[in-house]
């Protein structure tokens, strides 16, 4: 069984700090890349940051370079985002996705979201 398991969101000032951590299961993590979305309210989900199967290769929203940074361990199936300098426009929802992506087969997982408000 797939499951992705978001934690550590919360509430915290503008200009904090806040660690996510995504936990794998049910699947080959290290085959596949890992990407965390937002969604806030009334807009669209985005793409924040991504990085690939082996971790040699991240990207980032431009709204977030700098101050965001994803990482993962592929021994213990977990990705992270560690989000500084946080400001209101960071509220959102925040989705962890895995996506494996080869010749005809494409695999697309996603967790429940772990809640950022960014608020004084």
């Amino acid at each position: 069984q797939v499951q992705l398991v978001e934690s550590g969101g919360g509430l915290v000032q503008p200009g904090g700090s806040l660690r996510l951590s995504c936990a794998a299961s049910g699947f080959t993590f290290s085959n596949y890349a890992m990407n965390w979305y937002r969604q806030a309210p009334g807009k669209e989900r985005e793409l924040v940051a991504a990085i690939t199967s082996a971790g040699g290769s991240t990207k980032y929203a431009d709204s977030v370079k700098g101050r965001f940074t994803i990482s993962r361990d592929n021994a213990k199936k977990l990705v992270y985002l560690e989000m500084n300098s946080l400001k209101p426009e960071d509220t959102a929802v925040y989705y962890c996705n895995a996506l494996f992506s080869g010749g005809p087969y494409k695999y697309d997982y996603w967790g429940q979201g772990t809640q950022v408000t960014v608020s004084s």
